[in-house]
């Protein structure tokens, strides 16, 4: 059966996917009201931090007010959700309560994502994580724990990462050679955006000034793409990768190895490319003179390389197909199932002086570079996914990249144990025995 199909069949028989969502913000809301208007699946839980938006939410997506019931409560949860009813909480725990099939993270804050997952995956949920900057960092060992659990760990076919994954399995499962995969950066590319910079802009595009600095100070992409490298294998060229002006026509031509007369350096690379957003594409080639004949008469381009080009992703909106796939059928769309291979680090966006305090992603103190796992290790730098909340211990100039030694991390926060379990599993730094960490 189609998926079509099954949710139809699970509409039918009272029995739809119940899905618990943690972010209230635009990717939360998009998710929660697309699932409200299709059939077999529904948003039973959602978790905001006490904004009260969740309940705008419900109210947006057509559900009563006496079909919704606000508590903190795990047991009164469960009760509600048994019942029918849809939950609205500041408890995020109740994400994962035992009613539901399936936690979705959408908040964007690499503790929370990976507290969350942690959470879920404990209690034998499935997980659908939306947040990109907490699989960057610990995507890997979340996926082996989910694995260990007999669950399904996986990233969204809305966001980019997912998207280029599904266009790489088309051009793989065909027997294509995949040279290269990447996206279209939706915003210019400042550095020193912050959300005082940013206010003006988001206001208009209805957008929090936060979330819109980590977009064009670059960090949301270098995340997306380290996390899309982790799950294939691919590297970044150089760091930061390189991010030419492209458009449709010239992807097959750019994203291609130097010697055929690209800006790669080799094959097996991620990168990114401004003039082609909110698209994605992988760039794939093929040595079969019929099937070289038949992508030319199909007009896929003249060859020797061919770009397939998805000029929209979704976010949320595309997110309940991913949760349908995950709960039906047991499908990732995108996960790491290998140690990474490249890695977010850290870089100072002003000057930063012993004893500060870094803040959040998308905010005042540092932004992210992609760069390879391999450099990160031997430079010693420091994944930006574990930046938030740690102390400076040293001063920092503005551009430089922030070593392990740089800081002392949060050791209360979830994302840290995850990663040293990670690195003592896969490789790493933060448990190099050569000396002592805080």
């Amino acid at each position: 059966m189609n998926l079509t199909s099954l949710l139809r069949s699970r509409q039918a028989a009272g029995d739809p996917i119940k899905v618990g969502i943690v972010g209230a913000g635009q990717m939360g809301e998009g998710l929660a009201i697309t699932m409200e208007r299709m059939e077999g699946m529904a948003a039973y839980v959602i978790v905001d931090r006490g904004s009260g938006r969740s309940a705008e939410i419900y109210r947006s997506a057509g559900i009563e007010d006496t079909e919704v019931i606000q508590t903190d409560d795990p047991d009164r949860a469960s009760l509600a959700i048994a019942d029918g009813k849809r939950v609205h909480t500041t408890n995020a725990a109740l994400a994962s309560a035992p009613p539901l099939d399936i936690t979705v993270e959408a908040t964007g804050i690499p503790e929370m994502g990976a507290r969350v997952a942690l959470q879920a995956i404990a209690a034998g949920k499935h997980v659908m994580q939306m947040n990109v900057e907490a699989d960057a960092t610990v995507g890997a060992i979340l996926r082996r724990r989910a694995r260990e659990a007999g669950v399904i760990y996986s990233l969204s076919g809305g966001d980019e990462p997912g998207a280029i994954a599904e266009l790489y399995e088309f051009a793989t499962l065909l027997g294509y050679e995949v040279v290269s995969v990447g996206k279209g950066k939706n915003n210019p590319l400042i550095p020193s955006a912050n959300p005082d910079t940013m206010e003006e802009t988001a206001r208009r595009q209805m957008m929090n000034p936060k979330m819109l600095a980590s977009f064009v100070d670059g960090t949301k992409t270098m995340m997306e793409m380290t996390t899309i490298s982790n799950a294939l294998g691919y590297l970044p060229d150089r760091r930061g990768m390189h991010g030419p002006e492209v458009t449709p026509d010239t992807l097959a031509s750019t994203y291609i190895p130097e010697a055929a007369g690209g800006i790669l350096s080799e094959a097996g690379r991620v990168d990114y490319g401004r003039g082609v957003a909110p698209g994605v594409f992988v760039v794939f080639t093929t040595d079969h003179p019929k099937l070289v004949r038949d992508l030319r008469y199909l007009k896929v381009g003249e060859g020797p390389y061919w770009a397939l080009y998805r000029p929209y992703h979704l976010t949320s909106l595309e997110t309940p197909i991913s949760i349908a796939k995950a709960v039906l059928r047991g499908e990732t769309t995108l996960a790491t199932d290998r140690p990474p291979s490249a890695e977010t680090v850290t870089v100072a966006k002003k000057d930063l002086r012993s004893g500060e305090r870094i803040d959040g992603l998308g905010g005042f103190s540092v932004y992210g570079v992609i760069e390879t796992a391999e450099v990160a290790r031997r430079e010693d730098l420091a994944p930006l996914g574990l930046a938030s909340g740690s102390r400076l211990a040293n001063d920092v100039k503005a551009g430089a990249v922030l070593t392990y030694g740089d800081l002392e991390l949060d050791e209360s926060n979830t994302i840290v144990g995850l990663r040293r379990s990670q690195d003592a599993l896969m490789g790493g730094n933060v448990l190099d025995g050569s000396r002592d960490r805080p």
